[in-house]
C-alpha cells in the first residue's frame, strides 16, 4: 500500500530548483533525453564516469592537473575517480564555485545554550583559516600529518578544521564529552601530531572541565607534539607544549593560492562506532568528499547563497563534516552548541527561529524527545524561514512526520541515510519529488544501490524503480567517489575488503536493510546485522518498530533474537520496551501489541516475550545498539561497552527475571 503523501512540491519549486537546472545542463552537454528526475538518476548510474564529469563541470570544480579522465576502472573496490587531477577542498569552501557571494555576508554563525552568539563573515573566515594554516605549517605540520580535535560544535572548531586541511593535514575529531578510553582507542591508532581541545565548556547550565581528562589523553598519545586549547581554560603540567588558539590566529595569513592535492588525498579519518571491536579508522579523500557533499547539498537539498543551514550534530559525527561542506554552496552555516533542553526545553528551535534558519537538520531521537516533552515550537516561535527539514541517525517512523507537521511547520521533512563509511548519503530528498511518510524521496544520484537477497545460494540484486517493492541488504554495485580511500593502518587492504566487500564479492555492502519501491523511493529498515531469523523467516527490526508506532505508551523498543534450542529454528524473538510511564507494562497491552503485529505484519513478527526495561543502550551518536541488547539477552558480555553512552542499562537486560537459564538464554 502506498503511504500518504506528506509533501508535494509545486511546479514553481521544482521548475526553479538546482536539480532541474543541472538536469537541463546534463541533457544539453550529453545530447541525451533526460526528461525528469528518474531519467536523471538512470543516466547517473548507467554511465558513472560521465555523470561525475558532467556534475563537476556544472559545479565549476577548480581542478589542477587534468580532469579528462573521470573514472579509471569499473570495480567498486578499486576504481579511481579523476586520477590525474588535483584540488583544494578548503579553497572551494572559502570561495564557493559557480556562485556569487558577498564577502561581508555571514559564513559561520555560532550559538550556544547561554545565548552567546558569534558571527564570522566570508572575508574574516578566509583570513582566519589562512592564519591557522600558516601557524600549523610553521610548527611543523605537513601534508599527511594527522590532527585531532576534541572539540565543541563551534565557529572556532570549524576554523581549526579548515586550517588543518588547507595545508593537506588529515583531520579527525570527537565530541569533548567522549571518554578517555574511547578517545584513545580512536586517536591512538592514527598517531596525531596536534590535538585541538576544548578545556572547559557550558552544558545544561553547568561548567564542565576537561583539564584532568585531557592530561590522561595527552599522556596516552605518544605521537603528540603540541596541544592547542580552544575557547576558555588552560592546561598545565603536560609533557608537550600548550598554546591558545588565539596564538595561532596571530600568524600572518598563508599567502597565494592554497595548495592542491591529489583527488584521493586523505582529508578526513572518521571512526566507526566501535560497538563490535576496535573502531575502524576510515580515510576519506578530499575530492570524493567535496563532490559527494556538493551534489547532496546543491542538488538534493537545493542549497545556495540565500540559505542558512543548521544541523543538530556534534563535531564528532560525520554530519558535522557534511554541515561544514555547506560553505561550498555559498550558504551560511549555523552551529548550535550545548544542551537542546536548557535553559528551555525548546532551546534548539529557539536558535532555528532567531537565526532564520532555512534548512534544519535533526534526528528521530530529537523529534521523539520533543514529542515526549510536549515541545510545540510553532505555538510560540516564528519558524517561517524554514523551507526544508532533514532527519537522520535512525529510522524516521510515520508518526513523527505527523508530529512535525502539527508542531513544527509545513516544510518538507526528508529522511536521509548513509553513514560515516561513505561520509554521505545513499538515500535522501529532492526538491522535485513528493515526500511519502516513512520513505526517503530519492536515491542519491550516481550511487547504484540495490536490495540484495540470497535465495538458493544466489545473491540477487533488485533496483528501484521496479515492479513492486524489493527488500534486502543495501549494496552499491558501481563505483562512487566518496568510497573510502582505505582504512588507516591497513597496509594490504585486507581489513577494508573484509569490512565492505567480503559479504557480497565485488559490490559494496553497507550493513543496512533497505526497501526499494516502484516509485523510486526507499525505506531504511535498520541495520542488517540486527536482522532477525524467526523460524526461517528474515525480519527487519524496523518492521516491528513501525507497528509499535500505534502505541504511545512505548517510548523505545529493541527486537532481538535469543538462543532457544527447544524452539523451532533454535531461537526466539524478544521485544524489550521502555515505557513512557515506567512500570506500566501490563498483560492487556502486551496482548494488543501481539495482535497488531500478527495482523499488520505476520505471525513471525510476534515476540515470544515482551519485557520492560528502564532504558536501552545507545552509542555516543544516540543510535540504538541492538547488538548490545542481543548479547546481553543471550548472557554474553557485550563487546566494547565503552562505545555506549549508557552501558549501565545492560544490567537490567542481563538480569531480567524472565531471562533465566530455563528460558533458553545462554
Amino acid at each position: 500500500m502506498i503511504p500518504a503523501v506528506f509533501h508535494q512540491p509545486g511546479p514553481e519549486t521544482s521548475g526553479a530548483s538546482r536539480m532541474t537546472a543541472f538536469r537541463h545542463f546534463a541533457a544539453e552537454r550529453t545530447g541525451l533525453r533526460i526528461e525528469d528526475d528518474h531519467a536523471l538518476y538512470r543516466f547517473s548510474v548507467e554511465d558513472v564516469g560521465r555523470f561525475w564529469s558532467t556534475f563537476a563541470a556544472w559545479a565549476e570544480i577548480r581542478f589542477g592537473g587534468s580532469a579528462d579522465v573521470a573514472l579509471d576502472g569499473d570495480g567498486v573496490h578499486s576504481a579511481k575517480f579523476f586520477p590525474n587531477a588535483t584540488l583544494s577542498y578548503v579553497d572551494h569552501l572559502l570561495r564557493p564555485p559557480g556562485v556569487s557571494v558577498d564577502p561581508e555576508a555571514p559564513a559561520l554563525i555560532g550559538i550556544d545554550e547561554t545565548g552567546a552568539r558569534t558571527v564570522v563573515t566570508r572575508r574574516e573566515l578566509e583570513a582566519r583559516v589562512r592564519s591557522v594554516a600558516a601557524a600549523l605549517a610553521a610548527r611543523g605540520v605537513r601534508a599527511g600529518d594527522r590532527v585531532v580535535g576534541l572539540a565543541r560544535n563551534t565557529v572556532t572548531t570549524a576554523i581549526a578544521y579548515l586550517g588543518t586541511m588547507a595545508i593537506g593535514a588529515t583531520w579527525s575529531s570527537a565530541a569533548p564529552d567522549m571518554g578517555t578510553e574511547l578517545l584513545v582507542a580512536r586517536a591512538g591508532q592514527v598517531d596525531p601530531k596536534v590535538l585541538f581541545a576544548d578545556v572547559t565548556y557550558p552544558y545544561h547550565g553547568a561548567r564542565r572541565d576537561n583539564a584532568e581528562r585531557l592530561g590522561g589523553i595527552v599522556s596516552a598519545l605518544g605521537s603528540l607534539e603540541r596541544v592547542v586549547t580552544l575557547g576558555e581554560g588552560t592546561l598545565e603540567g603536560l609533557s608537550v607544549p600548550v598554546e591558545a588558539f588565539a596564538d595561532l590566529e596571530r600568524e600572518a595569513p598563508l599567502a597565494g593560492e592554497l595548495p592542491r592535492f591529489a583527488f584521493d588525498h586523505p582529508l578526513l579519518i572518521l571512526f566507526s562506532s566501535g560497538t563490535t571491536g576496535l573502531p575502524k579508522c576510515i580515510m576519506h579523500g578530499a575530492g570524493g568528499t567535496l563532490l559527494e557533499h556538493l551534489k547532496e547539498l546543491r542538488l538534493h537539498s537545493d542549497l545556495g547563497p540565500s540559505d542558512r543551514i543548521l544541523f543538530h550534530t556534534t563535531a564528532g559525527w560525520m554530519m558535522y563534516n557534511w554541515l561544514v561542506s555547506a560553505l561550498a554552496t555559498g550558504a551560511a552555516v549555523v552551529f548550535y552548541d550545548g544542551s537542546v533542553s536548557f535553559p528551555e526545553n525548546d532551546s534548539l528551535f529557539r536558535a532555528v527561529a532567531s537565526e532564520r534558519v532555512t534548512v534544519f537538520g535533526t534526528s528521530p531521537a530529537y523529534l521523539m524527545y520533543c514529542k515526549d516533552a510536549g515541545v510545540s515550537p510553532n505555538a510560540s516561535l516564528d519558524l517561517s524561514a524554514m523551507r526544508l527539514a532533514l532527519s537522520t541517525g535512525s529510522v524516521l517512523f510515520d508518526h513523527l512526520y505527523d508530529f512535525f507537521r502539527e508542531n513544527v511547520g509545513d516544510a518538507p521533512l526528508a529522511s536521509i541515510s548513509g553513514g560515516t563509511d561513505i561520509v554521505g548519503c545513499f538515500v535522501l530528498g529532492s526538491p522535485n519529488l513528493p515526500v511519502y511518510r516513512g520513505e526517503s524521496p530519492s536515491v542519491s544520484l550516481g550511487l547504484d544501490i540495490r536490495a540484495a537477497s540470497t535465495e538458493g545460494g544466489v545473491t540477487r540484486h533488485a533496483s528501484a524503480p521496479s515492479e513492486g517493492s524489493v527488500t534486502g541488504e543495501l549494496v552499491c554495485v558501481k563505483p562512487f567517489p566518496s568510497r573510502p580511500v582505505g582504512l588507516w593502518g591497513d597496509a594490504d587492504g585486507s581489513r577494508f575488503h573484509e569490512a565492505y566487500f567480503s559479504q557480497n564479492e565485488g559490490v559494496w555492502t553497507h550493513g543496512d536493510t533497505v526497501e526499494l519501491t516502484s516509485r523510486g523511493t526507499a525505506r531504511i529498515l535498520g541495520r542488517s546485522d540486527g536482522v532477525l531469523n524467526v523460524r526461517g523467516v528474515r525480519i527487519g527490526p524496523g518492521e516491528i518498530y513501525r507497528v509499535l508506532e500505534a502505541f504511545p505508551q512505548i517510548r523505545a523498543a529493541a527486537a532481538v533474537e535469543q538462543s532457544a534450542p527447544e524452539e523451532p529454528g533454535g531461537s526466539r524473538l524478544l521485544l524489550f520496551v521502555v515505557m513512557a510511564e515506567p512500570g506500566s507494562l501490563a498483560r492487556p497491552l502486551v496482548l494488543r501489541m501481539k495482535k497488531e503485529l500478527s495482523t499488520r505484519a505476520s505471525s513471525a513478527h510476534v515476540p515470544a516475550l515482551v519485557l520492560e526495561v528502564p532504558d536501552l543502550p545507545r552509542t555516543h551518536n544516540n543510535k540504538l545498539s541492538e547488538r548490545a541488547v542481543r548479547d546481553a539477552a543471550n548472557g554474553l558480555v557485550p563487546k566494547n561497552v565503552s562505545a555506549l553512552k549508557n552501558p549501565e542499562c545492560l544490567e537490567a537486560i542481563t538480569k531480567h527475571p524472565e531471562l533465566s537459564p530455563e528460558s533458553g538464554a545462554k
